[in-house]
């Protein structure tokens, strides 16, 4: 008889919480302007964890910084990543505020903690449920072990750095350059 309890106790709970789910959608709507619940951002990090796999996870850079290595992840990312992650990596730009989640800010020990394996398989294959697209094919491995190097260097971004990616910044999205900060 104890075993049915439990069962029905764990029935009970997944009923209770699918419906607080559905009075929270209903509420708060599916709109991309909400901001994640708690619950949503503790599932979501947990689940991105248990998507790398471990061998990922381990996966060292083999590039050490160098001036070329960063001058060169510096254009790739004002082009690319920018728009959703902004120059300095903060993630408050005009496509960022629209995304649900929002893009996390890069420089933040919770990006900046997670190893360079972890940081690989996501540029390579994106997020699913986030606007983190996978960007292997078409970036070649070595462009985003050098994408690395510069999300590492991301929290000692210069003022003069940012500048200079506003050079590099989409076309389409120029005249938007306080969106990119």
């Amino acid at each position: 008889m104890k075993r049915w309890n439990l069962i029905f106790l764990l029935l009970v709970l997944a009923a209770g919480l699918a419906i607080g789910a559905g009075v929270s959608m209903l509420h708060n709507g599916l709109s991309a302007h909400a901001t994640p619940t708690a619950m949503e951002a503790f599932l979501a990090r947990h689940a991105r964890h248990l998507a790398i796999p471990a061998d990922a996870r381990n996966e060292r850079n083999p590039l050490a910084p160098s001036d070329q290595d960063l001058q060169v992840a510096l254009e790739h990312f004002a082009d690319h990543c920018a728009p959703c992650h902004g120059n300095d990596g903060g993630g408050d730009t005009l496509y960022g505020r629209g995304l649900y989640p929002k893009p996390p800010d890069l420089r933040l020990a919770e990006t900046q903690k997670l190893s360079d394996g972890e940081l690989f398989w996501i540029i390579g294959n994106g997020i699913r449920f986030t606007g983190m697209p996978g960007f292997s094919p078409p970036h070649e491995p070595q462009d985003n072990w050098k994408l690395i190097l510069f999300i590492r260097h991301l929290p000692q971004l210069t003022a003069e750095e940012r500048v200079e990616m506003e050079r590099y910044n989409p076309k389409s999205l120029r005249g938007h350059e306080k969106d990119y900060r």
